[in-house]
């Protein structure tokens, strides 16, 4: 009985390797039209899935072009230490979406940034991190990337230069600037 026992295990061993190798091999990417709004998503839906999307469009130059805020466009904010976009940041961006459609002679900048905590060096790559994800969301929105441009100024521009946590909120955002083209 215990050689039985022993088959059995080597079995089910064997059977769980299989399954890891089956499963690590994942499913091939299929490339679609639009990767980050498929044709059953819902704005919502699409909003979660731009977060994380890319852009496979050439973003606007930002090269000797001065860019200004816009009425009707709000700033969106950003939790300590996070890129993602909450349900209010949502909520602002599509109303954003929805002016800078109706205003197509504009390019659009998509400005990322931090408070202080952090070193100089995370703070660009998390304001641009901040910038990408705003930017593909109005992608997803339906405003084109040719039309946009992203940077990251870190915690080189605060609004506010307190060390507190009110102030620290202020400052962790991305702006929405236009410039006329």
């Amino acid at each position: 009985m215990e050689i039985k026992s022993k088959l059995r295990i080597s079995q089910i061993l064997l059977v769980l390797i299989v399954s890891v190798f089956v499963a690590a091999c994942g499913r091939k990417n299929v490339k679609q039209a639009n990767p980050l709004l498929h044709s059953s998503q819902t704005v919502s839906d699409a909003a979660l899935t731009a977060e994380n999307g890319t852009a496979s469009e050439t973003e606007g130059s930002l090269r000797n072009k001065d860019y200004a805020t816009e009425i009707g466009i709000q700033t969106v904010y950003f939790d300590f230490d996070k890129s993602e976009l909450a349900v209010e940041s949502r909520r602002t961006l599509q109303e954003n979406a929805a002016v800078l459609k109706n205003r197509a002679g504009v390019e659009i900048q998509v400005a990322g940034h931090c408070d202080e905590r952090g070193t100089t060096e995370y703070n660009l790559a998390l304001g641009q991190r901040r910038a990408n994800v705003v930017r593909n969301y109005y992608k997803a929105l339906g405003i084109k990337i040719s039309r946009m441009s992203t940077i990251s100024y870190g915690e080189e521009m605060p609004t506010c230069a307190e060390s507190t946590e009110q102030c620290w909120q202020t400052n962790r955002r991305v702006e929405t600037l236009v410039r006329k083209m």
